[in-house]
């Protein structure tokens, strides 16, 4: 599994790169691309209801028997052609999917997955109900999110002075989130979402995997997750500017 960026690529690409570069082509066979919600209201996670998505590289197929199987569970929605064709959190990773995939382009399937405001206890039913699907290796989960989103556009300016100047400040404040995932407690997340309001757009679909982790974890699954890219798409060091934070981590199972 891993968490990477859905901006633009002039200011994200470089970063998630480092994310994909970890792809083996030869064993995946399912992509599970979980992304945030940013235009429709949503307190559940959604399926989309098209069979195939576009990339200028060639058409991914969405995999309708799993999509079945967490259709019955009954903890699913459906989203709106209009609500899917809107939402860039999954579509930004579809060219980079493809691209990672070209060599075995007929044998794999993608479960897009659009991800609402949870409450723990719905980020944790979730996590379980995942589990099962991380647990297989032929399986890559994609969790997309973006970091901070700083600035008075976003409605956010957290600035720690003692870190220098603010653009210092919101990779600390990152930096903290960041090494709070590489341990793997969705609980720590959670209290450092709550105690800083760092606008970490995809916290959900992290909360998600984190819970999904822990599940295989009591299992006894061995697992590390490190960050391996961080990035902003501009250095802030006044009030008037703004910026966006981007970060590429691997699970790795061992």
């Amino acid at each position: 599994a891993w968490i990477c960026s859905h901006a633009g690529y002039t200011y994200c690409g470089s970063c998630a790169a480092h994310a994909y570069k970890q792809v083996d082509p030869n064993i995946t066979r399912k992509i599970f691309i979980l992304g945030p919600s940013h235009h429709v209201p949503l307190s559940r996670c959604a399926l989309s209801s098209v069979d195939i998505y576009r990339t200028p590289l060639y058409d991914l197929r969405i995999d309708q028997k799993i999509y079945g199987e967490l259709w019955k569970t009954g903890m699913f929605e459906r989203m709106s052609l209009q609500t899917d064709e809107d939402e860039h959190s999954i579509e930004m990773h579809l060219p980079y999917t493809a691209k990672a995939m070209e060599s075995h382009k007929d044998e794999f399937t993608i479960i897009p997955v659009l991800v609402g405001a949870l409450s723990e206890s719905k980020e944790q039913e979730f996590g379980k109900l995942f589990s099962k699907y991380l647990a297989d290796p032929s399986n890559l989960f994609v969790v997309s999110s973006d970091f901070c989103h700083w600035g008075q556009r976003f409605r956010y300016s957290y600035y720690d002075e003692s870190q220098g100047e603010i653009y210092r400040s919101i990779e600390h404040l990152d930096k903290m989130g960041m090494s709070i995932i590489e341990q793997l407690d969705p609980v720590s997340f959670s209290n450092y979402l709550k105690k800083y309001h760092n606008t970490i757009c995809g916290r959900h679909p992290i909360g998600v995997l984190l819970n999904a982790i822990n599940e295989l974890q009591k299992n006894g699954m061995n697992m590390s997750f490190s960050f391996l890219n961080y990035a902003q798409s501009s250095q802030c060091r006044n009030w008037q500017d703004s910026s966006v934070s981007y970060a590429a981590g691997a699970l790795m199972v061992h």
